[in-house]
């Protein structure tokens, strides 16, 4: 369980700013700031291809290969994989009792850019798989975390890496001390878009979110739809590509997806019913995503409007399960965990698809998204170590602001301070971890070896 600093006295957020800094700044004699570094094995912890394993279990069999080849490709991709073991090991460090709305994954490939339903970019979180509240420190350090195991897999220098991360943690720091001072209602709408403040300064940043910006805009239903889908028949189909995206085997499983569709639709409101009621649904197949997502039921749907090839719409339909954090903080407070994902991510996103629902199939949860709307995200491995530092420094303003929203600003100001000691600590705690990860990375990699996994892309 978390060791969470408990105060006798509770705070609530109708106390004065000054109130609830100073509470935050109390925070720092119960959990030094510079406690916030350590990282050691506890002696029972659980081997990391148990927990890989347990975790797996009611996945999709003939999945799992490639879930684990590509976790297996490199230690980011074992990260990426790993957020249970993570959940765990964070569950044995230090923490303030400060609550947020965690995102729970929040890595650097789970940032980027999307456009809004108002058609603006912005960069944010997206992915909420294993949101739930909890502590903040959390996300934080699994961010600084993914930064020095991908820039290690960049190879860039040890400086370079330290210097990345101490610069997104200290934005993440100067932005929570500037929403500290702001009206809630500011906080809300704080815009880390597309001539929006407070997207952080410097050249290399905003050239990192310009590319990304212009990227998002290639990005669409429309575009994907040549190479997503063909006439079969005299019938617009979704192409497959074995064994990444295909198609059921049988009627049944096509005939449940579709009543699962009638389900999700319900949960939209009527405005929204009525744009999706425009559509209908062409076809159905099932497709593999991600890393930590792969082995889960997944599907994209091809909707047509009346102008069939020149108004294309796909969803993605994705299982959902019980979040990574429950075992330590809680069970969600929805039976739907497709809704525990839908509403943890219209708390922290500054704008949510407009299609975002959920629904219920054969026992399991699924939460429907669109598949290609203004989405961009980097492949971290391609940029340089000065592109590298600016997304990171993005990943940070945009996690606090996803806390700021979601928790108490002030309160959390007052534990960070306006000097580089939190900094310095969570940067020695990422590189700590990441000598973990690399690890655990290596033993999955005699697990390939040695039979007990199977892992291959085909």
């Amino acid at each position: 369980m978390p060791t969470a600093a408990r105060s006798k006295e509770t705070l609530t957020q109708s106390e004065s700013r000054s109130v609830r800094f100073a509470y935050g700044k109390a925070l720092r004699k119960r959990v030094p700031r510079s406690s916030h570094s350590a990282w050691t094995a506890p002696r029972d912890r659980p081997n990391p291809i148990d927990l890989l394993e347990e975790r797996d279990r009611g996945r999709i069999p003939m999945l799992l290969p490639i879930r684990y080849a590509r976790m297996a490709a490199s230690p980011f991709g074992f990260l990426r994989g790993a957020a249970a073991t993570m959940a765990w090991d964070l569950s044995h460090t230090p923490t303030t009792g400060l609550r947020v709305q965690l995102c729970g994954d929040a890595h650097l490939s789970n940032f980027g850019v999307f456009g809004t339903p108002e058609r603006d970019r912005v960069f944010d979180l997206n992915d909420f798989d294993e949101t739930l509240a909890g502590a903040w420190e959390w996300d934080v350090k699994r961010l600084a975390t993914s930064i020095v195991v991908a820039g290690r897999c960049n190879h860039y220098g040890r400086s370079e890496i330290r210097d990345t991360v101490r610069a997104t943690v200290r934005e993440y720091r100067k932005l929570m001390g500037s929403f500290a001072g702001m009206r809630y209602i500011d906080i809300w709408y704080s815009h880390l878009g597309v001539g929006g403040p407070p997207l952080p300064k410097g050249r290399t940043l905003r050239r990192v979110f310009g590319r990304a910006a212009t990227e998002a805009l290639r990005k669409s239903s429309l575009q994907a739809f040549p190479r997503m889908a063909k006439t079969d028949g005299g019938r617009l189909r979704i192409r497959d590509d074995p064994p990444l995206i295909h198609h059921y085997s049988d009627i049944a499983a096509d005939e449940l997806s579709r009543s699962m569709y009638d389900r999700y639709r319900s949960t939209l409101t009527p405005e929204k019913r009525m744009l999706l009621d425009r559509y209908h649904v062409a076809d159905v197949a099932q497709k593999v995503v991600g890393v930590g997502s792969v082995g889960l039921a997944c599907s994209v749907l091809l909707l047509l409007g009346d102008q069939d090839v020149q108004d294309p719409l796909f969803l993605q339909v994705k299982q959902a399960t019980s979040s990574v954090l429950e075992p330590y903080f809680g069970r969600s407070p929805f039976a739907n965990h497709a809704e525990r994902v839908v509403e943890g991510q219209r708390l922290v996103q500054e704008a949510s698809d407009v299609f975002l629902g959920w629904s219920r199939m054969g026992g399991r949860d699924f939460y429907v998204r669109q598949a290609w709307d203004m989405k961009f995200s980097f492949d971290i491995s391609t940029l340089g170590p000065r592109e590298f530092e600016g997304q990171a420094e993005l990943c940070g303003a945009a996690l606090a602001r996803a806390h700021a929203r979601t928790g108490d600003p002030a309160a959390l100001a007052g534990y960070l301070g306006t000097g580089p000691l939190f900094d310095e600590a969570i940067a020695t705690f990422a590189e700590r971890y990441a000598d973990q990860t690399e690890q655990d990375h290596a033993a999955l990699v005699r697990a390939v070896r040695s039979g007990r996994l199977p892992a291959s892309e085909s």
